[in-house]
């Protein structure tokens, strides 16, 4: 029998130059226009369609709730858009995402990408639909990505093969796991816990980021996720940027590894530091839902995509 933790989720037509793809703001408003952004992926071909939530306010976020589900509903419901891009994340996905009909994706998926917020629809698209959407960089990260993540991010919208290399942290624990990816910002991972947009963990290959935190709250949603049942059967566990860190006035006394290996010490799946993806400029594009062999040594770890 097939283990269905090793089995691809359904795959949206990958893009090809003169698709439309639509930039949306689920989340929190823009600083600025998006020029940038558009430019690029006007250089791939593609035809750009903007959101009124890209010029929209409302308080912090990008129009209030209502609108930016409606705008997110919008693209979801054209069949012509081959992509949908958040501009950004922030905070405010998860106030308006039960306004949404996703039930598009079960007959006419498509790409989905965004990272940080935008973790609450990874999770609820692959928990629900089954289906694959891309974590990597968004417009608003774009002046300042490189040129390298940009191109995994091209690669992942057209269906080209890419895969990751990079050195070993002294803390990973080596081994290899093979399973569906899945994942995304720490605390919002912690957010969806019970609800109808969380994770099945089981076989996955988890990764998880964050920014800005306190290192006991790394601690405390590390933990979470341990006690809710979520890390003892996974795959594999890769952690990418834990960046902008704070601490109290009296020290934590860990760092992020350690306080990962801590708790998932007694567990026996390839663990590994420092991947290029989260809050960083080198955030590489990663394909949740697409199944991922992770392979971690004394001084390498490295990752491919099952072909499909």
């Amino acid at each position: 029998m097939n283990n269905p933790s090793v089995i691809s989720g359904i795959s949206p037509p990958f893009l090809k130059k003169g698709d439309k793809v639509a930039i949306t703001c689920p989340a929190k408003k823009l600083p600025k226009p998006m020029d940038d952004a558009v430019a690029l992926l006007e250089s791939w071909g593609l035809k750009v369609v903007l959101g009124e939530t890209l010029s929209a306010s409302y308080h912090q976020f990008a129009g209030d709730d209502d609108l930016r589900a409606r705008d997110l509903q919008k693209f979801i419901y054209d069949d012509s858009i081959k992509a949908i891009i958040a501009a950004r994340g922030g905070y405010g996905t998860i106030r308006m995402i039960d306004k949404v009909d996703f039930s598009r994706f079960e007959n006419n998926p498509k790409w989905l990408v965004g990272f940080s917020d935008i973790t609450v629809l990874h999770a609820h698209l692959h928990q629900n639909y089954n289906t694959q959407t891309i974590h990597g960089q968004m417009p608003v990260t774009v002046p300042d990505a490189s040129k390298y993540s940009l191109e995994t991010l091209r690669k992942a919208l057209f269906g080209e093969e890419f895969g990751y290399k990079f050195e070993s942290h002294q803390l990973n624990r080596s081994g290899t796991g093979t399973g569906i990816l899945a994942g995304g910002n720490l605390s919002l991972l912690v957010a969806v816990l019970g609800s109808v947009s969380d994770y099945d963990y089981n076989g996955k290959v988890l990764f998880i980021e964050d920014v800005g935190e306190y290192l006991y709250s790394v601690d405390r949603m590390v933990r979470t996720l341990d006690r809710a049942g979520k890390l003892k059967n996974l795959a594999g566990l890769i952690v990418g940027g834990f960046t902008e860190l704070k601490d109290n006035d009296i020290p934590f006394g860990q760092t992020v590894p350690e306080i990962v290996m801590e708790v998932v010490k007694n567990y026996n799946y390839p663990v590994c530091f420092d991947f290029p993806a989260g809050h960083i400029p080198d955030n590489q594009s990663l394909i949740f839902g697409k199944t991922l062999a992770l392979s971690v040594h004394e001084k390498q770890a490295e990752a491919f995509y099952a072909l499909s």
